[in-house]
């Protein structure tokens, strides 16, 4: 008797057109091994039912009958019951204290949880993610928001032409368009801006690389960190009309102590011993593309205090935006106070009050912070995510998950991302017990 896989349909927002495998996909599993899939319907995700039932794969709302659910967001915990497998971006890792009665549920029902975040190879290096697609929407975002900022500011540019990635057919469609649109700011540069535009990218992994990629698309030059003052106050006939210069962690922070060297693994073991500087090079970005992990442990890089200071009255602070595809609320970009959704993707956070204006009018930075930026690219980042998940599609199936968590018989990278089991949580994730008696108690 075959195999049972489910797919759970995404229904936490009317924007979320991914999904974790393509129709294709699904066929070719279905014929090359004992697997049957079904998943439940949708209006709305970019792959239709038609094209499920043409590629051979039952659509039904019941899921019953899987050993194993796939999904891409958090599941609501009414689809979760039974010692089966459910595999999605559980956003628990960090405690998050919203998904903890998730997590207890699935304890509860003795469920399993894979999370994807943690499936990674024996260097930690992640092997399946939308991190690159989030990069390339994120990025596509934040020209919209700095182009319209500085048409707000009286500067019309090339940029203000740019759509929102989700507007393109395609990731091939806005490639070319922004070509498009860098030819003309090599015809005629940026219009009424008179000076290079400036831009940030912190941080250096897919995230990083999806933004860079879609800014090769435009006449950019890239520069060092040690060159980003002079790049800053030249013109436009010295320096040309865009620069991107890419910040590392020595780049972010310095040891606390005289004669310290800043060590990468130190810093993170031991962030304590280490302040953050990134403060120094605001002044000379006008747009920051903020791509690193984070958590309160280390510092940050943008601090309500800093804008305050820097923006009001007779002040003239040169960031006018921000892209925080990271999407931590309250974290590395304090003034990151929410979510806001691909049709209205940015806000301005008033320095003197700390209010958050919609749009791009107002007195402060904008930020672009869309926190689930790869569904704007739905196809090439579902065909991307399927092309990796499909090739554990099957040792998935194979698993007792009635066994104890030591007698899972899962790959190692699999088996890492295992945050709970049986009722209990995996010996690496035991820390999250802390978060749960917290919220447990509110």
């Amino acid at each position: 008797m075959s195999v049972v896989i489910g797919v759970r349909r995404e229904d936490k927002s009317e924007w979320e057109r991914r999904v974790p495998l393509v129709p294709a996909d699904m066929a070719d599993l279905q014929r090359t091994h004992d697997l049957r899939f079904i998943i439940q319907p949708s209006t709305i995700r970019y792959f239709s039912d038609d094209d499920y039932r043409a590629a051979g794969v039952e659509v039904n709302e019941d899921l019953s009958e899987a050993s194993v659910v796939f999904g891409v967001k958090e599941m609501p915990v009414e689809i979760i019951h039974g010692r089966r497998a459910f595999i999605y971006f559980s956003h628990t890792v960090k405690g998050q204290d919203y998904n903890m009665p998730m997590l207890q549920h699935i304890l509860d029902e003795g469920a399993t949880l894979i999370d994807y975040e943690k499936i990674a190879d024996e260097q930690n290096r992640r092997l399946i993610y939308f991190s690159l697609h989030a990069g390339y929407a994120g990025m596509i975002e934040s020209l919209v928001c700095l182009g319209q900022r500085l048409l707000h500011m009286g500067r019309r540019t090339p940029l203000a032409a740019v759509k929102h990635a989700y507007e393109y057919d395609d990731l091939a469609a806005a490639k070319e368009h922004l070509r498009v649109i860098g030819e003309r700011i090599k015809a005629e540069g940026l219009g009424q801006h008179t000076e290079p535009l400036v831009i940030g990218v912190a941080g250096y992994g897919n995230v990083s690389l999806g933004c860079q990629e879609i800014l090769e698309c435009l006449p950019v030059r890239r520069i060092e960190v040690a060159d980003l003052e002079a790049a800053a106050t030249g013109t436009i006939a010295e320096q040309g009309p865009l620069q991107m210069v890419v910040f590392r962690e020595e780049d972010m922070v310095e040891p606390r102590f005289d004669g310290a060297q800043f060590v990468l693994q130190d810093y993170y073991q031991r962030p304590e011993n280490y302040r953050g500087v990134f403060e120094r090079y605001l002044p000379h970005l006008d747009l920051l593309m903020n791509t690193i992990y984070w958590e309160p442990r280390y510092p940050r890089l943008v601090t309500r205090k800093w804008v305050k200071a820097n923006y009001g009255p007779e002040k003239n602070a040169r960031l006018k935006a921000i892209g925080d595809i990271s999407c931590d609320i309250d974290g590395s970009i304090e003034v990151t106070r929410k979510a806001p959704q691909p049709d209205t993707p940015c806000f301005v956070y008033e320095a003197a009050t700390g209010d958050l204006l919609d749009g791009v009018k107002g007195d402060g930075p904008v930020v672009m912070a869309v926190d689930n930026l790869p569904c704007e690219l739905p196809s090439e980042a579902s065909e991307h995510f399927s092309s990796v998940l499909r090739d554990m599609a099957w040792p998935l199936a194979q698993t007792d998950w009635t066994s104890d968590f030591e007698s899972l018989h899962l790959p190692p990278y699999l088996k890492k991302a295992v945050i709970a089991h049986a009722g209990q949580l995996a010996p690496d994730f035991r820390y999250l017990q802390a978060a749960l008696d917290q919220a447990g108690r509110k």
